[in-house]
C-alpha cells in the first residue's frame, strides 16, 4: 500500500496544510467538508497543490515532518515556483 504526502491550499486565505494519507481524494473531500478538528476546520474550501507518493507509512510520516520544517517549506516553495513557471 502506498501513502501520499500532500499539501492543501486554502482558497480563503492561501495558507497551506501538509499531511499524509492512503486515499488522497477521500482526505481532500473530508477536509473540504470540515470533518477534522484541526487547523483546516473553517479554512476551506481547499485545493490540492502538491502530492508525493511514499512506499510506506514511516517514509510518509518522515516526509510530512520534513516538509513542515523551514528547509522543507523552502524546498516546497521552490518546487511549486518551478512547476508554475513551466505550466504558466
Amino acid at each position: 500500500m502506498y501513502y501520499y504526502v500532500y499539501v492543501l491550499q486554502s482558497k480563503k486565505d492561501k495558507c497551506h496544510y501538509t499531511g499524509f494519507t492512503v486515499d488522497i481524494r477521500k482526505r481532500l473531500k473530508e477536509h473540504n467538508e470540515g470533518l477534522y478538528e484541526s487547523w483546516t476546520k473553517g479554512r476551506g474550501p481547499f485545493e490540492l497543490i502538491y502530492c508525493e507518493m511514499c512506499k510506506n507509512k514511516e517514509d510518509a510520516r518522515k516526509r510530512e515532518t520534513y516538509l513542515k520544517t523551514g528547509m522543507g517549506k523552502r524546498y516546497l516553495k521552490n518546487r511549486l515556483r518551478r512547476f508554475l513557471a513551466l505550466t504558466g
